[in-house]
């Protein structure tokens, strides 16, 4: 069954380049995914510059190199290069969440996001799935 884990309380796409160099440095593959190609856009320029001693490869989903690439961004479900780790930056739940063995979930700030997480949560909690939770806001 999925893992799944929802990190809170801090930037969205900050956290989320930081839970992915974690992951890569372990060794893990990740897909990260959101229908949105402007937060898809923005993360792959961020994913360069976010850290000056972190190097994240990562490529687009249709990338000839993506099968060979730790990091996958993708704003379509149509090629799933791996099934380590999916990060959802997505309003919805993607449908495809259950084939990977860790889903990582990131609520943003917004009041918008907040609803949205809440959303995806119960979604998971209603199919009897373990839901971990890190606020990154506390102590």
């Amino acid at each position: 069954m999925t893992e799944i884990d929802f990190y809170s309380g801090g930037d969205k796409l900050h956290t989320a380049c930081r839970l992915v160099a974690k992951a890569v440095r372990k060794g893990l593959k990740v897909m990260i995914y959101t229908s949105d190609t402007s937060i898809v856009e923005r993360l792959d320029k961020l994913l360069w510059t976010f850290s000056s001693i972190d190097f994240i490869p990562h490529c687009h989903a249709d990338d000839k190199l993506a099968d060979m690439t730790p990091v996958i961004l993708a704003d379509k479900a149509t090629k799933l290069p791996h099934d380590d780790v999916l990060l959802n930056l997505d309003v919805e739940s993607p449908s495809f969440f259950s084939r990977f063995k860790r889903l990582i979930e990131i609520a943003g700030t917004t009041p918008e996001d907040t609803e949205a997480a809440r959303k995806r949560y119960r979604f998971y909690q209603d199919r009897g799935y373990q839901i971990r939770h890190h606020n990154l806001g506390a102590a």
